[in-house]
């Protein structure tokens, strides 16, 4: 397995959930993480929590669905945190309704920051990664990417266009050594999905954040000639 210690990484939607969780797995590799999101309160207790691992850590606060806020954060980032090898495009949101009753802008913003929100992210960091010739990007995706439920629209329709943005990233970049791999969880006991009443987030049964971080940590250390392309990762037993 591949040693990833020392390799620096970009986590949005990093202050809770499932990329705090990340980040804290990455810490524990020796990763220096950059985490992003709009909460700077719950970001400076989460990068406290990671520098006390024993790496450099250190946030930005911005939305990830603005592309100007998004370009001027990363800048930012790449002159004093330094340039990145591995993004993991965490930040979404959700809400559920029928599609008469969801209002459009709920919808919009929905699209907004689960798809264009990846695609900014990564169209800002990918020019270093084909510097480099190597680099590793994942984008969390869901089951309801793969499947739509009732009163899923909006959520399905972006776990959907996210898959398909980065399956066609894959292709694009392989040449570049560079690995692009979408992870498709079931319901995980987050915030979001306590918060929406998906899950009483039974830690007996229920998938936990830090099992989808393991699942981050054995595909960036797989050896750099082996790619996994996509997974899903479900409850055993809910």
């Amino acid at each position: 397995m591949e040693n990833i210690a020392g390799k620096k990484a970009l986590v949005t939607g990093g202050a809770r959930g499932l990329g705090k969780a990340t980040a804290i797995a990455l810490a524990k590799e020796g990763v220096h993480v950059a985490i992003t999101g709009r909460n700077e309160e719950l970001l400076k207790t989460t990068v406290k929590e990671l520098q006390d691992i024993g790496v450099q850590a250190t946030y930005e606060v911005f939305d990830v669905s603005d592309l100007a806020a998004v370009q001027e954060a990363i800048a930012k980032l790449n002159a004093s945190f330094g340039q990145f090898d591995i993004i993991i495009n965490n930040a979404g949101i959700a809400a559920f309704g029928s599609l008469v009753d969801m209002d459009a802008e709920t919808w919009t913003n929905i699209i907004n920051t689960n798809v264009l929100g990846s695609y900014h992210v990564t169209k800002a960091v990918l020019p270093q990664l084909i510097e480099k010739n190597e680099g590793d990007i994942i984008f969390v995706s869901s089951t309801a990417g793969l499947n739509g439920a009732a009163t899923t629209s909006a959520y399905s329709a972006s776990k959907f266009a996210v898959i398909g943005m980065a399956d066609s990233l894959m292709r694009e970049v392989r040449k570049h050594n560079i690995r692009v791999c979408t992870l498709m969880p079931s319901t995980i006991a987050s915030d979001m999905s306590k918060d929406l009443g998906l899950t009483d987030g039974n830690p007996e049964s229920v998938l936990q954040p830090e099992d989808f971080a393991e699942l981050i940590i054995a595909n960036l250390k797989l050896p750099r000639r082996a790619m996994l392309k996509s997974a899903s990762l479900w409850s055993t037993n809910p």
